[in-house]
Order: C-alpha cells, then sequence, then structure tokens
C-alpha cells in the first residue's frame, strides 16, 4: 500500500471524553503506513488531543455548527472536504449531526459510511424530543453500524446488524505498581486517606452531584476520606458550591483532566461511577485495569464488567446504601493487585482492537476500490 487509506472521523470534538480515549487509543498503536485518522469536528476551539493528533499525521478540519447553528454552513464544509474524493470511508460518532454528515456523504461518493453508536440512553432535558429524531434519522444514510456495547448497539440500531469494537485501553498503563501508589499518594498528600475516586466531564449524565451525597455519607464514617474527581465541564461551579455547602471543601479535590490519568487512580481506594447513563464506560475499564474496586450504577452497560471487582447499585437507593457498598467493596482481595489477564481476556486489550479494526477498514476500502 504506496500510502494509508485516510480515514475521517466525525464527532463534536476532540476532547478528555470516552469516544476521543478510545479513537486516540486506536490512532497511536494502529500501523500509521496503512491506515490514517483526520477529525472533522464541530467546534473551532482547539482541544485536548488537537497537538497529539496532528503530530501523528493527522489533520483536523474545524467547524462552528455547535454555535452557529447553521447547518447548511456544515455542511457546505463537508462537501469541500469530500469533493476531493480523498475519502472512501467516513466513521462518525455523533448521532446528533450523524443523519446531515451521511446524508452528504453519500452524495459526494464515500462508499463506506459508519453510524457509530456511543450511547444506550440520553439526557432527558427540553432537547430530548429532537434527539429522538436524530436518533431515528441517523442510521438512514449509513452502510455500517458499530457500537461501543450490546447496549448501545440496540438503543440506537434496534433490530439492525451492528459490530461491537470495544472502547480498549492500553492495559500495561494502568495495570497496578505499587511504586506508583506510592508517589502519588505523597505528592497529593493522601497518606493515610481513604480515597474515593472519579473520572469523567462534569456533565449532568455523570451524575457528580449525586456522586458528592454518596461521598458525605462516606466521610461521616471516615473522617479522612478524600473525594478526587478528575474531568471538566460546565457543572464545575454548581458542583463546588455543593461541596462548600457540605462542608466538604477540605476532603474534595477537583483536578482538570490529565494526561496521566493511568497514575493517579493508582491511589484510589475505591472508584465510584454513578453515570445516569453510559454506552459502556471506558473508565470503569480503566479503573478494574488498575486493580480497584468498582461500583457503577445499573445504567452503565454491563459489558463494563470484565472483572470481580465490579460492583453495581440502582440510582434509585438512598446515597447512604453506595457509601455503605463502596466502603464494604474497597476490603475486596483484589484490590490493587495485577488485574491485567481479566482486561485481556475480555477483549479490552488494545492490542486486540486495533487488530479488528485495521482489517475492517482495508477490508472495506479494497472492496470498494478494486471491484
Amino acid at each position: 500500500m504506496a500510502t494509508p487509506i485516510r480515514i475521517l472521523h466525525v464527532l463534536q470534538r476532540m476532547e478528555a471524553g470516552g469516544t476521543q480515549a478510545l479513537l486516540m487509543n486506536l490512532y497511536r498503536k494502529i500501523d500509521r503506513t496503512k491506515v490514517q485518522f483526520d477529525f472533522f469536528v464541530e467546534y473551532l476551539d482547539r482541544e485536548f488531543y488537537d497537538d497529539e493528533i496532528e503530530k501523528l499525521g493527522g489533520k483536523i478540519y474545524y467547524n462552528n455548527v455547535r454555535k452557529d447553528k447553521n447547518i447548511i454552513k456544515f455542511e457546505r464544509n463537508l462537501e469541500k472536504v469530500l469533493k476531493s474524493g480523498k475519502y472512501k470511508i467516513i466513521h462518525v460518532h455523533a448521532y446528533t449531526i450523524g443523519y446531515f454528515v451521511l446524508k452528504v456523504a453519500k452524495k459526494y461518493g464515500v462508499p463506506v459510511r459508519i453510524a457509530h453508536s456511543h450511547e444506550n440512553e440520553t439526557v432527558r432535558d427540553a432537547k430530548y424530543p429532537m434527539k429522538l429524531i436524530m436518533q431515528k434519522l441517523y442510521p438512514i444514510y449509513a452502510t455500517d453500524y458499530m457500537a461501543c456495547s450490546d447496549d448501545a448497539g440496540k438503543y440506537l440500531f434496534k433490530k439492525r446488524d451492528y459490530s461491537v469494537l470495544k472502547n480498549a485501553i492500553d492495559t500495561k498503563k494502568f495495570t497496578f505498581n505499587k511504586e506508583i501508589r506510592k508517589q502519588v499518594r505523597e505528592k497529593l498528600r493522601l497518606q493515610n486517606k481513604f480515597v474515593v475516586g472519579n473520572v469523567g466531564r462534569l456533565y449532568p449524565e455523570k451524575n457528580q452531584k449525586f456522586l458528592i451525597e454518596i461521598f458525605n455519607n462516606i466521610h461521616n464514617k471516615i473522617k479522612n476520606a478524600v473525594l478526587i474527581i478528575i474531568g471538566n465541564g460546565p457543572l464545575k461551579m454548581d458542583l463546588l458550591k455543593q461541596v462548600r455547602e457540605l462542608g466538604l471543601e477540605d476532603s474534595v479535590i477537583f483536578l482538570e483532566n490529565r494526561r496521566d490519568i493511568n497514575e493517579l487512580e493508582q491511589a484510589f481506594d475505591v472508584f465510584i461511577f454513578p453515570s445516569l447513563f453510559e454506552g459502556l464506560g471506558i473508565a470503569a475499564i480503566e479503573a478494574q485495569a488498575a486493580g480497584i474496586p468498582t461500583l457503577c450504577s445499573t445504567n452503565v452497560a454491563k459489558d463494563a464488567k470484565i472483572s470481580p471487582l465490579y460492583n453495581e447499585q440502582s440510582l434509585e437507593v438512598d446515597p447512604k446504601i453506595w457509601s455503605d457498598q463502596a466502603i464494604e467493596i474497597s476490603r475486596n482481595t483484589l484490590a490493587h493487585t495485577n488485574t491485567e489477564k481479566y482486561v485481556v481476556d475480555s477483549g479490552y486489550d488494545v492490542s486486540e482492537t486495533v487488530r479488528w479494526v485495521t482489517e475492517f477498514y482495508i477490508e472495506k476500502y479494497n472492496k470498494v476500490t478494486l471491484n
């Protein structure tokens, strides 16, 4: 293959999120002499992964559709990119804009058009009726369907056939390391602390308001307990206010998006993930890979359970029940041990996923260019 196949990925932006983490895990490991990634995004702002993408040889096409709401302009920008004929495969990760993207891709002769589902529910806000409409329209112009889990596939694609592309991780980066745990806890002054961890964007669906209620109950029982929340988002001020009202300012640490999450997680004693919904929940996979007892809501996709460290609880019960369960599971005998085998055996190690997706792209490309 003289030049690599270029895949155009379409999504909101390359911020620090689960979908983006999957794409970057694949991008770092894929043979870029065979397959290259470019990105068509919905915002003008540079984001968390943009510098790395460009260093790896990828191109980012910026748009302003999320702010100017000009879908016609957005479609014309996409038309300019697709008219060149450079892309034979377009891979869409955002159902909210997916219908328009895939329609334009079909018009300009992109033969492989992938609709990818990353959610098993959606926030029921004022935009909910419109979201349902866009979900129904999303698959119409697609030729192939992918999902991060069975839950996510069934949610968006109903009875259509879809492939599950697992949100794989670089397992060895997360494998428990006693020395790193010691160093991180010393650096953050967490020696002799009971550390509760959470990783996720500060958005309603991540349910960190409920997480803080859970932690308040934990803190009432374990006075040296500390909560670490890693992530950015529009709810940060509201969450800080909640922490102040509960008198937990000295016990809750907010950290911005970080590139060393794999090391920070080593310091956790328990990971709590009370999301309203998750297409998969890659953060829960990473936590188990790091040997951390993990407590998720029953709304997280079942595929996220890859080890005996995984536990779940309903969001319908009192936060006190969550807090008692979190304390109990922190004593799991697998805690802070090497759990690499569970990740590999469940198919969530990135090496296997890279092999699968490389073969998928090349097979699709050859089929439409050689026939």
